[in-house]
């Protein structure tokens, strides 16, 4: 299903998003003009493949990791909401190996001139390496860790 929704309206709807955070000054019409005439209807899928794999892999790594975290916690004897609440902030924090990336690749794309993921990387990696694609990871992981350990907890 979150393929599917990006597919249709969530990759135009992040496009249009990232847009209007980068140039504030533009009315939320001109944003979206600015867009369409910059490259059709084409361009508001700019950032399509990232997300993709973001959408694809990001669930099955917050279950895997919540799951491994909560069994083992319960193993230990912790009590199934501590287990359920730390379990669930260590699938969100998990979730940011996969979404860090993703997101910074989708937003270089959009807001950048390179349209290749394939530049993106290289030239990330070669001028910041690994950590060069975590911008901002420690808040996304704050993030997803307070949502997830929450809803599991």
């Amino acid at each position: 299903l979150q393929t599917i929704s990006t597919l249709t309206l969530g990759q135009p709807f992040e496009v249009w998003k990232t847009r209007m955070g980068r140039h504030r000054t533009e009315t939320t019409v001109g944003s979206f003009r600015h867009i369409l005439h910059s490259g059709g209807v084409r361009a508001f899928y700019a950032g399509t493949g990232p997300k993709l794999v973001e959408s694809a892999t990001k669930g099955g790594v917050l279950l895997v990791a919540k799951d491994a975290i909560q069994e083992s916690l319960k193993g230990a004897g912790v009590s199934s909401t501590t287990a359920g609440f730390v379990g669930g902030a260590g699938g969100g924090v998990a979730q940011t190996v996969v979404m860090g990336p993703c997101t910074y690749l989708v937003t270089a794309m959009v807001l950048g001139k390179e349209q290749s993921v394939w530049g993106i990387m290289r030239r990330t990696w070669a001028s910041k390496g690994l950590l060069g694609f975590y911008p901002g990871g420690s808040a996304i992981a704050a993030r997803q860790a307070s949502n997830w350990a929450s809803r599991v907890g």
